[in-house]
């Protein structure tokens, strides 16, 4: 019994250490199969990684050759470009000189003669220089001219000037305005009045008035000794010498028209201000009271509508208005 319980022991011990070692075993299994999925897992990673690399690698040598295919032709035909606009603008320059050389040599022989123009500017040239000298000697000789009449007409001034002050003449008793004592000579308008003869001039018309003093006019009475104006028969801008016409016979208006003078006073006259206050300001209460009073004496309401009353209103108006619209347009 001792024995047999004995070996009951030993073999439940036997099953737990059976129980133990196999489950020892199944976590060491477990333990190196996720070992090994992990060592299978890295080894796949670095596989892939290595293979993604080379494709990768592989793909920038290709894009690489690919860019620098297409980069160098668009590159050459860029070049080929720029060398035929260079060739199109080198040959239309070529073009344009040709015709620029052609077409000078076709006007200048058969357009405009150049050795006939050439010598067309030397007889230009020698003309104007003619034309100018000409034109100088008239300037001179209108400048002398010019300068002889204001000398004429000055002297002629002083000689009308003279005769006009020939009364301040001195005398043996008196000595004139010109001849003052203190003077060591006498003055040249004394010699002048000494050398004119006093004659009294006639009446001056108009045109003559119109004339700058000092100045005689064309139609002046010329005195004995004189000579006539030398500007009359020169310039005519110092006095008009037109005939002195009559003047126009006014008319007699007619009976039909008014007088002008009338007529601008209605004119310019000032309106009255004040005639739409002539009429009081109750006048249309006081109108509707005499139709009520109208009304209650018998006169009947049909005869006497809105219309009539609205002419009576306007009569009154009218009438209380017209004395001072007649006065305005008198």
């Amino acid at each position: 019994m001792a024995e047999l319980q004995k070996i009951k022991n030993e073999v439940e011990e036997l099953k737990k250490e059976y129980f133990c070692r196999s489950r020892q075993a199944e976590e060491n299994r477990q333990r190196e199969n996720q070992a090994a999925t992990r060592i299978q897992s890295w080894v796949r990673a670095c596989k892939v990684h290595a293979y993604l690399s080379h494709l990768h690698k592989k793909a920038i040598i290709i894009q690489k050759i690919w860019r620098g295919f297409t980069a160098r032709a668009r590159f050459r035909q860029m070049v080929k470009a720029a060398y035929f606009i260079m060739k199109m603008n080198f040959y239309e320059e070529m073009a344009v000189r040709i015709q620029r050389r052609w077409r000078g040599f076709f006007v200048r022989k058969y357009v405009h003669n150049f050795y006939a123009r050439k010598s067309y500017l030397k007889g230009l040239s020698r003309k104007n220089e003619l034309v100018r000298m000409e034109l100088d000697e008239l300037q001179e000789l209108q400048k002398r001219e010019r300068d002889c009449l204001e000398r004429v007409k000055e002297q002629t001034a002083k000689v009308y000037q003279a005769h006009r002050l020939h009364h301040l003449l001195s005398t043996e008793q008196c000595p004139g305005v010109f001849n003052s004592p203190f003077r060591p000579a006498p003055h040249e308008m004394e010699l002048l009045l000494r050398q004119v003869k006093y004659q009294a001039p006639t009446r001056l018309s108009r045109g003559v008035r119109a004339c700058p003093a000092g100045m005689p006019a064309p139609t002046a009475p010329s005195f004995h000794g004189t000579l006539p104006p030398p500007w009359i028969e020169t310039t005519g801008t110092y006095c008009s010498s037109r005939p002195i016409l009559p003047p126009i016979a006014i008319k007699k208006q007619q009976v039909l028209f008014r007088e002008p003078g009338e007529v601008w006073e209605q004119r310019v006259h000032c309106p009255d201000l004040t005639l739409r206050l002539r009429t009081s300001y109750t006048h249309l209460e006081e109108a509707q009271n005499q139709l009520r009073q109208r009304d209650s004496k018998g006169i009947p309401t049909g005869t006497l509508g809105t219309g009539s009353m609205l002419h009576h209103l306007s009569q009154s108006r009218n009438s209380s208005t017209q004395p001072a619209n007649s006065k305005s347009f008198r």
